[in-house]
Formats: C-alpha cells, structure tokens, sequence
C-alpha cells in the first residue's frame, strides 16, 4: 500500500478510550471488568498501528498499566506481593478515581461546548480566511472516532479474507485511488451503511485503504457521517458544499 501517514487530532487522550469501553461494555465504573477491558483496549491500539495512526506513549503507558492491574486481579485473593501495604490489594482505586475525574471534566466541557454553540448563533465570529484543507481537524459531529474504528474492526472480524500470498506482495493499493473510489460510490447514492463501503473488497489492504481514505474525506468536509446513538449503524452522507 502507498505510505499514507494519517495525522490527526482525534484521540483525546487513553481515559477516553477506556471510558468508552465501559459504556459499550455496559459495566459498573466502580467494578471495572480487567480482563475484557485490557484485552478490547488492546485490541484498538492493535488496530490504531494496522492502520498507522499516531499513538500517543500515553496510550502505551495505559496499556502497559491495565497489564499490570489484568495481572494482579488474576492472581488469588490471598496471595499478597511482598513489599506492598495491604489498602493497595485493589490496582483499580486508582484507576477507578482517574476514570471519575476525566468523566466529570467531560461532562463539564460537553455542557460549555453546548453554551459556545448557542453563543455562536447570536454573535457570529469575524470572517475568516479560507483554512488549508491540509490543516483542518476530523470533524465526526456527534459520532466518535472509536464507533468508526470499532465497526470497523467487527468489519475486519467477521469478513473471510482468502489471499494468496503473492498477491500480498504484488498488490499496490493507494489511499488516494480508494478516495476516488469512495466518491464514485457516493455519487451514485448519496448515503451509504458504512459497512457497504468494504462489501465488495477482497483484502485486508484494500479494506485498510478504504478506512482511511474515507478518514481523509471526512477531514476535507466532502463527507459526513451520521449516528443516531453511540454502537448503532454508522451511515455515510455527502456534505452539502
């Protein structure tokens, strides 16, 4: 695949992540489920490297931490490492009170984030000089960057991939050919399931491809996607321009 460095703004930061995989786990803040939650959390930052996406070493330190907390948890209720004080047995009370905090300062910003926008619609900003299209952020409105790569790594799962070797190393697949190929579908039908996207691609390469050059379109505003509630389908829409 032609190297396509993808540099974008779109992770706030490993709290984020891991509060989002207690909502779509639908468990108890407070009893925080190690195992599953280390290894789905593992799992993203696996598929945030097939994809090449910047990781920031905070989501490393977290993972090496929720490695640490999954390997304590496992070992029996009495048996106690030497050296440590007996108020420490439970690795989650940390963790647990980071969790709170980021969920808090969260809720905070989500409701002065709201107050901006209604701001907006009374005293408008100054015009500005058109952004460099190079520069401007995702932008996923309601829907967050981890519904996109969760569906798409269920897209991964479930998908029989059947490649022959050779082909891996002769193909050559670029994300600005699958750019084309996202807008000549879109052309076509003006919104489309996500899942629609990868229906007819035969490797894992091309499916990569296709994930982020549908990133790239929707950082150039020529897409939008649309959700109705977090973990539900994911539509594609084009941008009225």
């Amino acid at each position: 695949m032609t190297q396509y460095k993808v540099k974008l703004d779109i992770f706030e930061g490993p709290l984020d992540l891991l509060l989002y995989l207690v909502k779509k786990n639908e468990v108890d803040i407070y009893h925080i489920p190690m195992v599953e939650i280390t290894d789905q959390y593992l799992k993203y930052l696996e598929l945030m490297e097939i994809l090449d996406l910047e990781i920031a070493g905070e989501f490393l330190w977290m993972a090496a931490n929720l490695i640490y907390i999954k390997s304590k948890t496992l070992l029996p209720p009495d048996e106690v490492v030497e050296g440590e004080e007996e108020d420490d047995l439970d690795p989650r009370q940390e963790l647990i009170r980071q969790l709170l905090e980021y969920k808090k300062f969260k809720e905070v910003s989500g409701v002065l984030q709201k107050k901006e926008e209604a701001r907006r619609l009374y005293f408008p900003r100054e015009a500005v000089h058109q952004a460099d299209f190079s520069e401007l952020p995702l932008d996923l409105g309601e829907t967050q960057i981890l519904d996109l790569l969760n569906a798409f790594s269920e897209i991964l799962k479930k998908v029989q991939i059947r490649e022959d070797l050779n082909q891996i190393f002769d193909e050559e697949v670029s994300v600005e050919q699958k750019m084309i190929f996202i807008e000549e579908r879109m052309s076509l039908k003006p919104m489309l399931e996500f899942k629609e996207l990868f229906s007819d691609l035969s490797s894992r390469m091309e499916m990569v491809a296709t994930f982020l050059a549908l990133l790239e379109l929707i950082r150039l505003k020529k897409l939008k996607v649309v959700q109705e509630t977090h973990f539900q389908n994911i539509q594609i829409q084009r941008t009225a321009l």
